[in-house]
């Protein structure tokens, strides 16, 4: 007999839950294409059981003094940095990525916690004196209620922690939704959380599919609900969450543009663009999917990203010497040889083809190869499309400002880039471009914490972006008092009640 399989759960009033739902779905090893695990799947009363908690909990976590809060916020990233590889490995063997991005992905989550470890000074209200005579005014700000996040497969660890660390030191309880695709990172940070002094209820995790999303977003007593993913479910949530009155941020797909100035430093700019579009097999929202040459740089450029391309070694996240490892499943895989295969009947050249790659050793797991595709057109179903994969295409356009517009008509604003050496280009780029988050020289920007991470157009529904100032504003509402206190008169006389 084969060992048991291993069963993955909820994690519902500080404990491990196995839940009332009998549905499960299997959890892939991308690099092997085996089943690892089965994940249990929230059945409509596991959501009522985890919110019910969180609602219990946030009576006394709202009333818990920023000392209180802050100590616990200081526990949890000690440990969080403690287990960073632990924590990476576990990413890596339900995701796929290779260890350093693993790495990677848990260290800018962990950017989140240290900035969330200053609310005291992040929750500040104003005072002004004698607005009035005799009369004060002051603001201070409290938290919603329980909030929920519902965060998707491709940063299984960074994601949620553009959420919870914030939501939680403002004084709200959490119910986390991750993807079933990887759900293992989100059992051991809730571990880490109860490790780090965190009231039970404070923290869930809910294990599902669209059965608990729907019920977290009908839920009467899920005052607020983040969520990252691609743009048609990120408008449906946006729209069901707010006729139930919740406040909602929402952040969908892009289409992230990189921009080549023919001034700029070539190699630089190709070793970035390969970096941007093939790191974690181009599953992340910030990847560069376009590659945009200005003017005359199109063949050099064009030539040297091919070159370097084909250099990537592709494998199991795990292995040391991989640069890139797979895709997230079998289905995704098929999607993204599928657009290759469009783009090529469409009319563009395929310069690097990672169709039909296999790896020696892991025949049967996720693999597509890094691609590059020149003379894409914006017609092209592979551009149109947001392919989350390692695919690169390159368009060519005659100046900046053609750029911009080709920027700008597409539907999505989420992040882009420019590379040149001219501080005035750069400068027209950035004030110029519809778009939420902007790199100079910089393929990735994604902002530091302390910043707040958002698109726009398509990319994102709602007034705010996530982490930073803005996620302080979205977890809490405001209260301005207006006090007089008059000033009382001694009397000799009997009190009475008149």
């Amino acid at each position: 007999m084969g060992s048991p399989v291993r069963i993955i759960e909820h994690w519902i009033d500080g404990r491990r839950a196995a839940g009332t739902g009998e549905r499960t779905a299997p959890v892939h090893d991308p690099a092997t294409g085996e089943i690892q695990a089965q994940v249990t799947l929230a059945s409509a009363g596991d959501v009522d059981a985890a919110v019910r908690s969180a609602v219990a909990a946030f009576e006394h976590w709202s009333q818990a003094s920023l000392s209180r809060r802050t100590g616990v916020l200081f526990a949890f990233r000690q440990l969080v940095h403690d287990h960073i590889d632990e924590l990476a490995g576990i990413i890596s063997a339900e995701h796929g990525k290779v260890l350093a991005d693993a790495r990677g992905e848990v260290q800018r989550g962990l950017e989140v916690v240290e900035f969330a470890c200053g609310i005291p000074q992040l929750l500040k209200g104003d005072y002004s004196d004698q607005i009035s005579t005799d009369v004060d005014a002051f603001s201070f700000r409290e938290p919603l209620g329980v909030v929920a996040g519902i965060t998707p497969f491709n940063f299984p660890v960074m994601v949620p922690m553009w959420m919870h660390p914030v939501a939680i030191a403002c004084g709200n309880t959490f119910v986390l939704k991750p993807s079933e695709r990887d759900p293992s990172a989100s059992l051991r940070i809730a571990e880490l959380w109860a490790e780090a002094g965190l009231p039970d209820g404070v923290f869930s995790v809910l294990q599902g599919d669209r059965t608990a999303v729907d019920a977290l977003l009908d839920h009467p007593d899920v005052a607020a609900v983040s969520f990252v993913g691609s743009t048609p479910i990120a408008r449906s949530i946006f729209e069901r969450a707010s006729r139930a009155g919740k406040r909602v941020q929402a952040l969908g797909g892009a289409k992230n543009h990189a921009v080549v100035l023919p001034d700029a430093d070539l190699d630089g700019a190709a070793d970035h663009l390969l970096a941007a579009a093939f790191g974690s097999a181009g599953e992340r929202c910030m990847a560069v999917s376009a590659a945009v040459a200005v003017g005359g740089v199109a063949a050099e450029l064009a030539a040297t990203i091919r070159d370097r391309a084909r250099t990537i070694v592709v494998g199991p996240g795990r292995d040391a010497t991989s640069d890139m490892g797979p895709v997230i499943t079998a289905a995704a895989r098929d999607r993204i040889v599928g657009l290759i295969t469009s783009a090529e009947e469409e009319g563009a050249e395929l310069v690097v083809d990672g169709r039909g790659l296999v790896v020696p050793g892991s025949e049967n797991g996720f693999f597509v190869g890094p691609t590059v595709l020149d003379h894409v057109r914006p017609s092209m179903t592979v551009y149109r499309e947001e392919v989350f994969g390692p695919v690169l295409s390159t368009l060519r356009v005659a100046d900046v400002d053609e750029a911009i517009r080709l920027v700008n008509a597409n539907p999505y604003g989420n992040g882009t880039a420019i590379f040149t050496s001219s501080g005035e280009a750069a400068r027209r780029f950035q004030r110029g471009v519809q778009v939420g988050m902007i790199g100079i020289n910089v393929p990735v920007p994604v902002p530091m914490a302390y910043y707040s991470f958002g698109g726009w157009k398509d990319s994102l529904f709602g007034d705010t972006h996530v982490h930073g100032p803005e996620g302080v504003a979205f977890y809490t509402r405001g209260k301005v008092v207006t006090a007089r206190w008059p000033r009382a008169v001694a009397s000799y006389a009997f009190p009475t009640s008149n």
